[in-house]
Order: structure tokens, then sequence, then C-alpha cells
């Protein structure tokens, strides 16, 4: 596969993507993956974990994920000490309409398909590169390119489904998403969810969490990737995600993930770092 420089794009109304890249063999506990997504790794291997099995991504490969599944997530460097690989994700509308087009068995889990051949690829970079390019690429011509993708899916078997209940926790986790780097009292919370905060503990605790776990867990998922994803400085990463110092977000990273953000860009190089 070529090379591609990292990057985190988000085009409303088309879709997100992110191109990522690490410097050392690492292991990601609970990574939440939380609408449908497809991931190909252009360099090094990709393990997913999850009560259902375990999946391995090698170079050139690609595999689809439903979404609202948690993983654990290991990372490996290729022979020449590279890992690279790039997240597709669509605008819910997009899978919506394609899902109307057509019938045939969704994918409720993870659907490794192997190497994409040729057009296939060609296909991938065209919607990738769609995203990013908003003053290029008109919107109808973008959402095109994305269909594009889910068509080049089909013909592996491989369909995504719009129609979801998400759990009030993962609606939570979505408003959160947004802005990473706000506040989030419970009050603003329940009234942006229309619930009285008493409503919101009691839900979010029936599902096994709690407000606060919720912000750290997304802001720790938005810091990782963005530390893979782009060369912003530690101590910006930690700011864009709502803290107000480098050695704050550092103490909460390593107590997540099991090592420093600094990590990711390879000082610990050796064995594969991580928690269980």
């Amino acid at each position: 596969m070529s090379d591609h420089a990292k990057a985190l794009l988000n085009r409303p109304g088309v879709g997100f993507t992110a191109s990522v890249a690490q410097g050392c063999d690492l292991r990601f506990s609970r990574v939440v993956v939380d609408r449908p997504t497809l991931i190909v790794v252009d360099h090094g291997s990709k393990i997913l974990e999850a009560p259902g099995g375990s999946w391995r991504v090698a170079g050139g490969e690609g595999v689809a994920l439903a979404g609202g599944q948690t993983f654990d997530v290991t990372n490996r460097l290729s022979e020449r000490g590279r890992y690279g690989a790039r997240w597709l994700v669509w605008d819910p509308s997009i899978i919506a309409a394609f899902e109307r087009s057509g019938e045939g068995a969704t994918v409720r889990g993870v659907a490794a398909f192997g190497r994409l051949d040729a057009s296939f690829a060609q296909a991938f970079d065209r919607a990738i590169e769609a995203i990013g390019d908003a003053d290029g690429v008109p919107e109808a011509v973008a959402r095109h390119r994305l269909t594009e993708v889910l068509v080049w899916l089909s013909l592996q078997g491989i369909r995504f489904s719009s129609a979801e209940s998400p759990s009030f926790a993962v609606r939570v986790r979505r408003l959160i998403e947004g802005s990473a780097d706000a506040r989030w009292p419970a009050a603003e919370v329940a009234d942006r969810l229309a619930v009285s905060e008493a409503t919101l503990r009691r839900r979010l605790a029936a599902e096994g969490t709690t407000l606060g776990d919720l912000i750290a867990d997304v802001r720790m998922a938005q810091g990782m990737l963005l530390l893979q994803s782009t060369d912003l400085s530690v101590n910006r990463v930690a700011l864009e995600v709502g803290y107000e110092s480098a050695s704050r977000f550092a103490i909460r990273f390593r107590r997540r993930f099991g090592f420093p953000p600094t990590a990711i860009r390879g000082h610990a190089r050796g064995a594969v770092v991580g928690v269980g």
C-alpha cells in the first residue's frame, strides 16, 4: 500500500476519516466503535478482541465493524517498524439511503475481508479525498464516493444497517463527543437529553457507568486519536480534550491505557505495551 500522511478530517453530511500512525507496538483496552466503520491497515497489523472472537488484519487488508461495539485493540509494527491504518465512517444518512437500495444480510459484529483489490482501494482513496476536500468536491459527489465504497463492501457480502437503538450511555457519549473539551455539568447533560439529573444518574448506573466515567473515556479516546493522527504536541492534545495541563492528561491517559501518551509516537519501543 502507498504511504498516507496522518490526518483527522470530518465533513458534516458526508463522513469522518482518520489516518493513524504509531511508533511502537501498543495494546488499547476497551476501545469503543460507536458507528459503522471501515478500517484499512496500510502497514503492520491490527488485532481486534471481543467476547465474540478475535480478528487479525494484516497490511493491505480491511475490516468492517458494525457500530456499538467495544474491543481490545493491538496495533503491531511491520518488519520495517511501521504501523499505519485509515478509518472511514459514513454519515448515517448515506448508510440509510444505501440500505433502502437493496437487500442482503447486514454485518452485526466484525467482517474481516482480506486484501482490497485495486479498484476497491481506489474507491476507498477517493472517498477519503472527498471528505478532506470540501472546496474541490461538491457534497453530492462526495456522498456518491462514500456510497461507492458501500457498493464495494456489498460485493464482499457486507452491508451496514442504519437501524439502531443506542443505549442511554451511547446517547450521552455522542453528546460529549461533540465538545470533549467542555465541562459538561450534569445539569446541562440532563437538560440536553430532556431528563432530570436524578434520571440521568439512575439510567447511567443501570448501564454500569457514570457521567464522570463517560466524560473521561471520551476525552481519552479523542486524545488517543489526536496523538495517532496529528502532529499536535501532547500539551495541545491535552487542551483539545479538556485538560488544563499535559501532566494531568498524561496521568489520566496512563491510568486508562497503561502507557504514556508519548508511547504512541515511539518513545516506548519493545514488547507490546498496554493493559488487559
